[in-house]
């Protein structure tokens, strides 16, 4: 069974610690959420890591946050989904702190100056 067919699996997403999900799948209150969601498939599906590798990282940034006593109604799922997602990404060597980190500033200074209504690009930030 390819990885695919696997993450179709109810068992599969239901092995993911409080994954927010309706009777239709898995439920996202922002657009990046899905995006993070369906970048950890993609990559899992390639096989830069496994679901299990997947499910235990997260796992793990869950208990983390909880040990820091923060308390999860739901709401904070995806940024701990996305804690996880770089954390193995960096284990994994496919990037670096650095570049996501000058990533992340590119994207947030393309949103300061994209005028309201119209979708962020990174063309929209000014160039030096």
């Amino acid at each position: 069974m390819s990885q695919r067919n696997s993450m179709q699996r109810p068992e599969n997403l239901a092995a993911l610690p409080r994954l927010p999900r309706d009777e239709s799948g898995p439920v996202f209150a922002e657009p990046w959420q899905a995006q993070a969601f369906a970048l950890a498939v993609n990559l899992s599906e390639q096989g830069h890591f496994t679901w299990k590798e997947w499910s235990t990282a997260l796992a793990d940034e869950l208990k983390v946050a909880a040990s820091r006593g923060e308390h999860d109604d739901g709401s904070h799922y995806y940024e701990y989904w996305l804690a996880a997602l770089e954390r193995l990404v960096t284990t994994k060597g496919l990037s670096d702190p650095v570049a996501m980190l000058a990533r992340k500033e590119a994207w947030a200074d393309a949103y300061r100056h994209t005028p309201h209504g119209k979708p962020v690009e990174l063309q929209n930030r000014p160039q030096p």
